[in-house]
């Protein structure tokens, strides 16, 4: 299959404008990752693993093994750039939620590196990851785990349409704060193409 063409976003408001840079992007660009992206994405993925705050793969897993589990998951990879940079300030993962019978409901996974937050570069890949969902004819994209501490996250995501529909007290072993909550959230996509 021949690669997409790159789809320009352009940058919003960061959710706290307190982290934001004092110069944001003037777009993120999103293309499809292959494994020649990989470099790119290995220390953003390295780095939010091995904090261990805020997603829940193998802090221990090397390289190959990390990017097997990204890539191998998912039916789409994507990485962010800054418009016309080479650097790899974000990417994502989506896929269906389940096989079979729940195949019909997305799920996917942001990652950030912590020099480009606060600039819009979520907000991006969550609009993208939203349009490419309702394009592919998923029906809504559900996370499984969102840590309730990951404040800027949820209020993304809330912003954004998704809501709470669950609570796993204590699902995830925070290295700060103990056992937080998970939160299980939702997007409809039904009629989102609509909007």
């Amino acid at each position: 299959m021949p690669p997409r063409p790159a789809s320009r976003i352009p940058t919003v408001s960061p959710v706290n404008p307190k982290r934001s840079s004092s110069r944001p992007d003037a777009e993120v660009v999103l293309t499809r990752a292959t494994g020649a992206d990989w470099p790119g994405i290995w220390p953003i993925w390295h780095e939010i693993v091995t904090a261990g705050e805020t997603i829940a793969y193998d802090p221990a897993a090397d390289s190959e093994t990390s990017k097997r589990s990204w890539f191998s998951g998912s039916d789409e990879v994507w990485v962010a750039r800054a418009g016309g940079a080479t650097d790899v300030l974000g990417t994502y993962e989506l896929g269906p939620n389940r096989p079979g019978a729940g195949s019909h409901v997305a799920t996917a996974t942001y990652l950030v590196s912590s020099g480009a937050r606060g600039r819009g570069v979520g907000r991006a890949m969550v609009r993208h990851c939203l349009d490419r969902a309702a394009g592919a004819g998923y029906r809504g994209i559900q996370f499984n785990a969102v840590v309730a501490t990951n404040v800027y996250a949820v209020a993304l995501y809330e912003d954004l349409g998704f809501s709470v529909t669950g609570r796993i007290p204590g699902g995830f072993r925070h290295p700060e704060h103990g056992f937080v909550d998970l939160l299980i959230m939702y997007c409809d996509l039904i009629g989102y193409r609509d909007l």
